[in-house]
Parts: structure tokens; C-alpha cells; sequence
């Protein structure tokens, strides 16, 4: 099984995926948090670091685009092009309300003839040097737009189609559509990767009874829950504290050192405990304790007394509402 770590804005930028990487099961490619150009168009400072090769020198990385413009898109293929790049990753799953008003991400599913013409463009003018593939909902609100999709998707040589089975209404909310998984895997005429929901070996055990022919998944939020993740799925054993220590450590000594002063840092690192909480058994208590720090030590202190009061047994993480 080849496994893939999603993008998940603010999260799993290099600082997380270098930590990953050298802690963990390493990935067969990692997908970068999606780079969305300007109209001048350029790339915020931010965007480009987390893509810069020096930073990203361990791992096949995959940047990924959040446009509907075709010229924006070329304009930014060449770029990543230059850097290095030989595949980009056009994202058409984000359900952002905010992303999806402009008519980007899962936005951009509303309109499958114009989608159609933006990748005439992108492939008359960089297919032919650039692996170009999709992360993609099946649609905005009605299952029935997936088959309309597919007939889109199929008329191009993408290297990959990355299927997320939920539209854009469904946010994370409800059981991903297996129904057009399947009809995904039995139409698509290029490579598939399955996303959706795995959190557990038994999730995963699922997925390939009902589709052994399942070759690639990617993993988003259940990495961020659980870290060694890939390796339950593979048979082994959820990972010891002093790995989750170390790989906290990593993160934390890597966010010193790129910020001034604490808030930032205690920002980032409590937005991965937002999911990282539940790789461990419930406590009210710590868990409003490590919320609540106003300083790193703080912060440490509920670190320390967590991992010195549990081993990890993994919770399955729930989206509020979901």
C-alpha cells in the first residue's frame, strides 16, 4: 500500500512533516497545505517557504494549488517547475465556506464546463512536462453530480485522482460515499488513491475487504490523532510516549526558533492537540490544563504530567456536529 499525508492547512507545513518523517512510518509522498497565487500573481512568503526544497529535502513532496484560473495555475506550475517540481496537486476538495464562495476548492465542482476548459488550458500548456493531479470531492450538494465529474476527469491524463467521497455539504459530517468510490474505481481511467475516515486498523480493514483493489490512501486527520498511524495499519502497535515526546520536542525547539516570542508557538502547538488529545484516554482536567496555558512552561508542565500519567490507546477523533 503506498500512504500519503494529506494537506491540512496550518498544520502539516514542513516543520510537522520533517518531525513525521524522521519519527514515524515515512510516507510515500507527502502533499504540501494548498499554495493559493495572488492574481499579480505571486506567492505569499509563507506559501513558498513550505515548499522551498531546502526544507523539504528528506521526502517526495507534492505541492498542491487552490485556483480556477488556468493562466494562475500555469503561471505557478512554472515556478514550482523551476524549484524542482515534476508533479502538482490541484486541490478541488477544501469545503471552506469561505474557499467555496470564490469558486475554488470543492467551489470550483459547480461548473463542470468550465472545469473542463481550465484543464484544456493547464494541459495544452504545461501537461506535457508536469504530473498533474486532483484532490476532489464528488460534488456540491447532490451525489448525482459525481457521475458528470468522472466524465469530466476521464477526458484527461492526470497522474493521480485523490477521491475524498463526500460533497461539499457533507464538510467532514456523516459516513464517506462508498457507492461512488466504487464507481470511481470501476470508471476512472487513471491511478486512484482513496481519502476518507481512517482512523483505526479496523477502518482500514474495511476499506480494502470491500475494495481490495485499493492501491494508495491518504491520511489526514487520523495522523494527526495518531501519528504512527500507518504503522497500526500495517500490524504494529500504537507508538510509544517517548516517540510522541520526541516528536513534540522536534516541533516545538523548529516553531522557537522560526517565531519571536511564545503566543505563536503555544498556537501551533495546541492547534496539533486539538487531535493529537485523542491518541490518549479522556481527561477533562489536562486537557483544559494544557488548553489554558498562557507560557511554554505552562504548556510543558501538562505535556509532561500527560505522558507521564497515560500510554496512548487512540480515540476516534469526531468533527463538532459530526
Amino acid at each position: 500500500m503506498n500512504y500519503y499525508l494529506a494537506p491540512l492547512e496550518g498544520i502539516t507545513r514542513y516543520v510537522f512533516r520533517n518531525a513525521y518523517h524522521r519519527q514515524f512510518r515515512p510516507m510515500e509522498k507527502y502533499f504540501a497545505p494548498f499554495l493559493s497565487p495572488t492574481q499579480t500573481p505571486s506567492f505569499k512568503h509563507r506559501e513558498l517557504a513550505d515548499v522551498l526544497p531546502e526544507h523539504n529535502q528528506a521526502y517526495p513532496l507534492v505541492p498542491q494549488l487552490l485556483t480556477n484560473r488556468a493562466e494562475v495555475f500555469v503561471w505557478a506550475a512554472e515556478r514550482l517547475e523551476e524549484l524542482g517540481y515534476s508533479e502538482l496537486n490541484l486541490n478541488l476538495g477544501c469545503p471552506s465556506r469561505t474557499v467555496v464562495s470564490r469558486r475554488r476548492g470543492s467551489g470550483f465542482l459547480a461548473d463542470p464546463e468550465e472545469l473542463e476548459q481550465f484543464f484544456c488550458q493547464v494541459f495544452d500548456r504545461c501537461g506535457s512536462r508536469l504530473q498533474i493531479s486532483i484532490k476532489t470531492r464528488l460534488g456540491i450538494g447532490d451525489p448525482e453530480e459525481w457521475g458528470r465529474l468522472l466524465g469530466v476527469y476521464n477526458q484527461f491524463p492526470f497522474s493521480e485522482l485523490i477521491v475524498h467521497p463526500r460533497l461539499q455539504t457533507d464538510y467532514y459530517k456523516g459516513k464517506p460515499d462508498w457507492k461512488a468510490y466504487r464507481q470511481a474505481l470501476q470508471e476512472c481511467k487513471v491511478p486512484l488513491c482513496y481519502n476518507g475516515d481512517i482512523f483505526t486498523r479496523e477502518d482500514y480493514r474495511r476499506l480494502l475487504e470491500v475494495f481490495p483493489e485499493t492501491t494508495a490512501v491518504m491520511l489526514g486527520r487520523g495522523i494527526l490523532c495518531n501519528p504512527g498511524l500507518v504503522e497500526v495499519l500495517e500490524g504494529g502497535e500504537l507508538p510509544e510516549n517517548r516517540r510522541i515526546e520526541a516528536f513534540l520536542e522536534e516541533i516545538r525547539t523548529r516553531y522557537q526558533e522560526l517565531f519571536s516570542g511564545e503566543r505563536n508557538v503555544l498556537f501551533k502547538l495546541k492547534e496539533l492537540w486539538c487531535y493529537l488529545i485523542f491518541l490518549f484516554p479522556e481527561d477533562k482536567k489536562l486537557e483544559k490544563k494544557m488548553k489554558k496555558a498562557a507560557s511554554l512552561a505552562e504548556y510543558q508542565m501538562a505535556v509532561e504530567e500527560l505522558l507521564a500519567r497515560y500510554e496512548p490507546v487512540g480515540r476516534r477523533f469526531r468533527m463538532p456536529g459530526g
